[in-house]
Formats: structure tokens, C-alpha cells, sequence
């Protein structure tokens, strides 16, 4: 199955997109926390309901592996989303994809 190749985004384009960019970094941020919160809370062993820190010695070293493995995953998939979101709402704004 192939795939249309995405459009080229012009030096302007970039610029423009910077601090459209920025916000959405941020938003990605706080909602990507929330989510990891929520998951954590529903997938950890115990009472704790927060993550484990890397320097918190009341969880083993596998909790925190395992916590920060699922953070940046999430953290990861989170930020894409938004990125590609907010690319294509700039897109439809302005008629230029602010990608390389």
C-alpha cells in the first residue's frame, strides 16, 4: 500500500510554524503527564499511586525501569499525534506544510 508523499514546507513556512509548534509541545506535555498518571494508577502493583522516581529506594529498580519505560513511550506516541495534528491544522491555515 503506498503512501502519498507529504508535501514540502518552505523556509517561511518553518519560521511561521515555530510558535505554533511551541504550544503544542507544551499541551503534549501536560496531557502526555496526565495519561502516564492515569495509566500508572491503573497498572502499578500496590497502593502507590504516583511513579517511582530513579532515586525513590522504596521501589526496586524493575518498577522504575518498567515506569520509565511506559512514560516515554507515552510521552513518545503523545507528542507524535500532536505534532502531526497541529503540521496539518497549519497546513489547512495556511496552505504550507511546515515540515522539511
Amino acid at each position: 500500500m503506498a503512501t502519498a508523499p507529504e508535501k514540502k514546507g518552505n523556509t517561511s513556512a518553518k519560521i511561521l510554524y515555530q510558535p505554533f509548534g511551541l504550544v503544542s509541545s507544551i499541551i503534549a506535555g501536560v496531557v502526555a503527564g496526565q495519561v502516564f498518571k492515569q495509566v500508572w494508577k491503573r497498572a502499578s502493583p500496590g497502593d502507590h499511586q504516583d511513579p517511582p522516581g530513579p532515586l525513590q529506594s522504596e521501589y526496586p529498580f524493575k518498577e522504575v525501569i518498567v515506569g520509565a519505560l511506559i512514560q516515554g513511550a507515552i510521552f513518545a506516541a503523545v507528542r507524535a499525534a500532536v505534532s502531526r495534528g497541529g503540521a496539518r491544522v497549519f497546513e489547512r491555515w495556511t496552505g504550507e506544510w511546515p515540515g522539511d
